[in-house]
């Protein structure tokens, strides 16, 4: 069972969590091993065409790149790279800077808000529902896979546009009470971008890019692939593939974001010193570090608006992972030892792929 989120939804601006503080002085590892031998260990054990590893250790950022490909044109690390799932981080921080602009709370009822005549329910599916993956809604919507079937090696996704996701949506009948059990949904996230779209009169698109990727000076992220030649070419299982750039189709909000490394260093030092960050953004930030939902056996899972949580001796662990049909990433940063780490690859996940597992042993690293 899910302990049940409480409406709205909390995210107002305060102290730092007790447990995780902006700035801890670190205490040296007995074995320091130098960061770009580390970065360049993890390069090689990810074993993908295209790989960048980029570390910030204390604002001294360090980044390598490397792969079992030829290099590419420009350098791989001046690349724009497909982070799938991972741009849910974007989103719960999107989510996060409207609850504290008072423009939501956390509460409204997704259905409310994209069928104004259509009544909620008394049990209805909130906004806090849908980030947190306690809506109960599936993975993928009805009908997903049959209608991306005839693109399923090239991009399915493509084949729902945002239409669809609504109708799908609105269309769904409730099996469990929002709030009572945890399951990934990237349907759900989905769902939350339309949802926040209707409830501001803009686009999820321009949301995201007027109140996250500009403020933060991402100039190197973007929604979609184009014709400049920055965007990195993904490749499939066998590493040799390339495959079409990625298509989200209806799931912008769950998947849509391509980034520079340096871009998602960026976004990850924001959040590893939001005091740091524009004045407006700073409790923002802070407030998506706050844990929002615990669950499992004695609770030893931890959500945050935008982030999974893991304990470690000095502190709390940050991350996100996400994958595409052609490329995977992840994002990770740990206050207690002022990390950030954003790692990128172009080979589509595989059984026991060691590419994430390489990236989180890297920032578990005391």
């Amino acid at each position: 069972m899910t302990t049940r989120l409480p409406t709205p939804w909390p995210g107002a601006p305060g102290p730092p969590d007790a447990e995780d503080p902006i700035r801890t002085p670190v205490v040296p590892h007995a074995e320091v091993l130098p960061d770009d031998r580390l970065l360049a260990d993890a390069v090689t054990a990810s074993d993908a065409p295209d790989v960048v590893f980029a570390l910030s250790r204390h604002g001294h950022r360090t980044v390598l790149s490397g792969g079992t490909a030829p290099p590419p044109t420009l350098p791989r690390e001046d690349l724009r790279y497909e982070i799938g799932s991972a741009t849910k981080t974007f989103t719960g921080l999107l989510l996060a800077r409207l609850i504290h602009a008072g423009t939501l709370s956390g509460g409204e009822p997704a259905t409310a808000l994209l069928d104004a005549g259509r009544p909620a329910g008394a049990t209805p599916v909130t906004l806090a529902h849908l980030i947190t993956h306690t809506s109960g809604l599936p993975a993928l919507p009805a009908g997903f896979f049959l209608r991306g079937l005839p693109a399923w090696r090239t991009n399915p996704y493509a084949r729902f546009p945002a239409a669809r996701v609504v109708d799908a949506y609105l269309r769904h009948r409730q099996r469990q009470r929002p709030g009572t059990r945890w399951r990934y949904s990237n349907y759900g996230v989905a769902v939350l971008g339309h949802a926040l779209a209707a409830a501001t009169g803009t686009p999820w698109e321009d949301l995201v890019t007027d109140r996250v990727l500009r403020p933060l000076g991402l100039d190197g992220t973007t929604l979609r692939a184009d014709d400049s030649g920055l965007d990195a070419v993904g490749h499939g299982r066998d590493g040799e593939t390339p495959v079409p750039p990625f298509d989200a189709g209806g799931f912008q909000a769950a998947g849509a974001v391509r980034a520079t490394p340096y871009d998602l260093l960026a976004f990850l030092e924001a959040h590893l010193y939001p005091g740091e960050a524009p004045p407006d953004l700073a409790p923002v930030l802070r407030a998506v570090r706050r844990p929002v939902l615990r669950r499992g056996l004695t609770h030893r899972h931890v959500h945050t608006v935008a982030w999974f949580r893991h304990p470690t001796d000095g502190g709390p662990l940050y991350f996100h992972s996400g994958a595409t049909l052609g490329q995977q990433a992840f994002l990770g940063f740990r206050p207690d030892t002022g990390t950030a780490l954003a790692a990128v690859c172009t080979r589509r996940f595989r059984a026991h792929d060691p590419f994430v597992a390489s990236a989180y042993a890297l920032l578990a690293r005391e």
